[in-house]
This record gives structure tokens, sequence and C-alpha cells, in this order.
């Protein structure tokens, strides 16, 4: 199989070894997927990614060492452009809450389908929000304890925000967002940083997930 050039390039980091080649050998039947290199633990990781800068990160949580948590931590505090998604077993409502706050791109669940990790893996390198659908309730459920309901409220967002808002609920990247509403992807950026800070959220998944769930109750 040819891979295309502008394939979207991938870093696995995860201490199993079979899982990882498991992976790799899922990714190499798909053209416009890379794996570009791997790492056995979050210290190699972060070195990789520092060197690389792929388009997309697959993050196991339960590591040695330094832990996924952890590495997500050190891993924001570089100057990536691509996206770090959580790829694990855990469904734990603290562990997923946790990685999205620390600036998880989306929470993959290990025990997916082939071919439904492939369509979140070109999702996520395009810039969407990837989430295992079993995880949407653990979110909502988590965002209806804290912070109080009535400490956020959409007409707190000016109307730009509330049309960006919109269009990250369908999990739309900013690119595509800044050409639908015929402004700078720049502006976008700005518009998301301030929004999240208004609502008290840590993400554009819980962004997303917030907004649904007050559609769902109005």
């Amino acid at each position: 199989m040819t891979i295309h050039d502008d394939a979207a390039t991938i870093l696995l980091i995860d201490d199993h070894p079979m899982l990882r080649n498991g992976v790799k050998q899922l990714i190499s039947l798909d053209s416009q997927l890379k794996v570009i290199a791997e790492a056995g633990n979050g210290e190699q990781g972060l070195a990789l990614a520092e060197q690389l800068d792929p388009d997309l990160i697959l993050l196991d949580l339960n590591m040695p060492g330094i832990n996924g948590l952890e590495t997500l931590d050190l891993l924001r505090r570089i100057d990536l452009s691509g996206r770090i998604v959580v790829f694990t077993v855990s469904n734990d409502e603290e562990d997923v809450v946790s990685a999205l706050k620390r600036g998880a791109d989306g929470y993959l669940l290990k025990d997916m389908e082939p071919e439904t990790l492939l369509t979140s893996l070109h999702q996520a390198a395009a810039g969407q929000l990837v989430l295992s659908e079993t995880l949407t309730s653990v979110l909502i459920s988590s965002l209806r304890e804290t912070p109080p309901a009535t400490q956020r409220d959409l007409q707190q967002l000016t109307r730009r925000e509330q049309d960006i808002l919109r269009q990250i609920a369908r999990g739309l990247p900013n690119k595509t967002i800044a050409r639908k509403l015929n402004i700078t992807e720049s502006t976008v950026k700005v518009h998301v940083k301030h929004l999240l800070k208004k609502l008290q959220l840590k993400s554009r998944v819980e962004a997303a997930v917030w907004y649904l769930q007050h559609k769902m109750g109005n």
C-alpha cells in the first residue's frame, strides 16, 4: 500500500509492545495514517514528541514511571501543533474528567472496534473531538456535579462565542469553524479561550458535552 505524502503522522506512547504492534498493524492498513515513532514510557514519549511534533499522539494512562496524566501535563508544556488523545482501558469517571481537564483532545477506549478506532483517528487528526460513545454519560454526570449549573449560562457568551460553541459541539475543528464563519483561525482560537473561561470549562470536549446537555435540558 502506498502511504500518501499528506498522511497524518502518529506517535504511540504505551508500555505494552504487543498492543503497540497491533495498533501499528491496524494503522498500516490505512494510507492516510502513518505511525512514525513509538515509545514504551512517558520519558521516551516526551523526547519523541518534541523531536518529531506528530499530527497525533496516542497516549496510554497506566504506565510505569511517569504515568499518562503526568505525561499529558508535560506534553502540554511543549509547543506541539498536533492533537493528544488518551487511548486506554480505563472508563473511570475520574480518569476521563482529569484527562480532559488537563488538555486531552479526546479519550478513546481500547475495547473499541478497529474500524471505529481508524475513523476516530482520522477525526482527531483533522482537529475534531473524539470520545468513545460510552463516555458521554460519564462526562454529563460529572458536569452536573461541579460547578453548579447556575454558574454557567449561555447568555454569558457573546453572539459570536455562541456561534463558535455550536460548531464545537458539532465536532468541527478551528479551521473549519473559521471558514464557516468567515473569520480567521486565530480569531476562533481567541473566542474559544474566552468562552471556556466564561463557562468555567477546561476543554473543548467539556464545552461540547455541556452545550448538548444544556440543549436537552431546555
